[in-house]
């Protein structure tokens, strides 16, 4: 018989499992968290969309477009596209959705995105993104809102110290067209310096040109105009009503002046935070006020400001957590209790008790299972248990071993377990909580 080959795993693509899988996890976890305090709503949109929704809103000249989307003709003839972010999915559900009448929105999503790049630490072409976006408020507050979640987000996963906030602004319309046109002078008088992608970019983005890798363009980059000299009354109070805030706030910032966005709807503050921890993926949260954005797609004038992060990129910077524990373990003897024992997990699980069962093995085996998955306690079923009505439930960091009537051992053993997350957090208010009734001990209960 011909051996089948096993296809392998595409590349740009990764199979999350241990220890990587609980960073990415946390990183999730805390991401739920947070959003919560900040009373952000969750929404879920579509992982295709019409190509022409990211084509519009990012622009067909940009390198997300030309060049790293994913975008295929389906059997219907029309033109999707994997999505590459999460933002111009999300405005185009604001638009066709009716959202408008719930403005201003305050919005998080989290998942997969997918871009055709070259794969390398901390980048990949099936990635995973966090998304906050802020559709209808125009005011600075929205920026101080949102990074102060992204702050708060990072300090939480225990990062907070590693990263900084780098910050610009991209001022007004007015603001913007003048500082452009003083860039396309500037850099015109010093083509002959510039890089090959710097003179396209000349034509159709010469703000990418500031953020240039290429060494070739750092003189021309770094002598060209700042912004500072061509914002108007209005964008320069902006920015700073954006700065007192956030210093309000305690949320530590410096200023980038060559922080900027290429896209002409892009408004007013621009912002990534960084880390000297991961190379030249030193860029962990990145946002701005993209006010033109609803337009591009269609819309009414829509102010909105958001940020995305990786991840992917994040889960390297947060440390270990610890391997993930259950309650009880299920250790049936014998036939009957293999039967019964179906019974007994299934009553715990009811009760907010995780629990496990070993599929096979002696009981030594099953012990050693229960102690490898980090199990509080043991529930042990044998012949002379079932024949009593009972079941022994063994605490597993003190040994100590109890007898427990079934009828009564998922609420004394759910209570257990509140009895050891009280311990082990050094909290006294176990006893009190009995004495209060709002914990049940099991009077049936008893050493053996």
């Amino acid at each position: 018989m011909a051996r089948i080959e096993t296809p392998n795993r595409i590349r740009g693509t990764q199979d999350i499992f241990g220890d990587e899988q609980r960073r990415f996890a946390a990183v999730l976890e805390t991401f739920e968290r947070v959003r919560r305090l900040f009373a952000f709503q969750r929404v879920d949109v579509p992982v295709f969309e019409a190509t022409a929704v990211f084509a519009r809103s990012l622009g067909e000249t940009t390198d997300v477009v030309s060049k790293e989307m994913y975008s295929f003709e389906d059997r219907g003839g029309d033109s999707l596209t994997l999505r590459p972010e999460f933002t111009a999915g999300i405005a185009r559900a604001y638009l066709t959705e009716g959202w408008q009448q719930h403005a201003p929105m305050k919005l998080v999503t989290s998942g997969p995105a997918f871009r055709y790049e070259r794969p390398q630490k901390g980048r990949f072409r099936q990635f995973h993104q966090l998304d906050a976006e802020i559709l209808g408020a125009g005011e600075p507050t929205a920026e101080i809102e949102l990074l102060t979640f992204a702050s708060q987000l990072l300090d939480e996963l225990g990062i907070g110290d590693e990263v900084t906030l780098q910050l610009n602004t991209l001022g007004d319309a007015e603001t913007r067209d003048a500082w452009r046109a003083a860039l396309v002078a500037h850099f015109e008088s010093r083509k002959d310096e510039l890089s090959e992608d710097s003179l396209a970019r000349l034509e159709k983005n010469p703000l990418r040109i500031l953020d240039s890798k290429d060494p070739r363009d750092r003189p021309a980059a770094d002598s060209a105009p700042d912004i500072d000299a061509f914002l108007t009354a209005e964008a320069r109070g902006f920015f700073a009503a954006v700065t007192a805030g956030l210093d309000a706030a305690g949320v530590a910032w410096t200023r980038n002046p060559r922080l900027v966005r290429g896209l002409d709807y892009y408004r007013h503050t621009a912002f990534e935070f960084v880390t000297d921890r991961l190379g030249a993926q030193g860029t962990v949260l990145a946002g701005g006020r993209y006010d033109g954005l609803i337009e591009q797609l269609g819309g009414p004038p829509t102010p909105g400001i958001g940020w995305a992060a990786g991840i992917e990129r994040l889960a390297m910077l947060v440390s270990e957590p610890a391997p993930e524990q259950i309650d009880a373990a299920v250790v049936p003897m014998g036939e009957a209790a293999a039967v019964r024992a179906q019974e007994v997990i299934a009553g715990l699980r009811r009760a907010g008790v995780s629990a496990d069962m070993g599929f096979r093995g002696n009981m030594k085996k099953r012990m050693a299972k229960a102690n490898a998955q980090g199990a509080r306690f043991a529930v042990i079923l044998g012949d002379d248990e079932l024949e009593r009505g009972e079941a022994a439930v063994k605490d597993l960091a003190s040994g100590e071993q109890m007898s427990v009537p079934l009828d009564r051992l998922a609420v004394v053993v759910a209570d257990m377990v509140i009895e050891a997350e009280l311990r082990a957090e050094g909290d006294d208010a176990s006893e009190r909580l009995i004495e209060a009734g709002l914990v049940r001990r099991g009077d049936e209960a008893q050493p053996r």
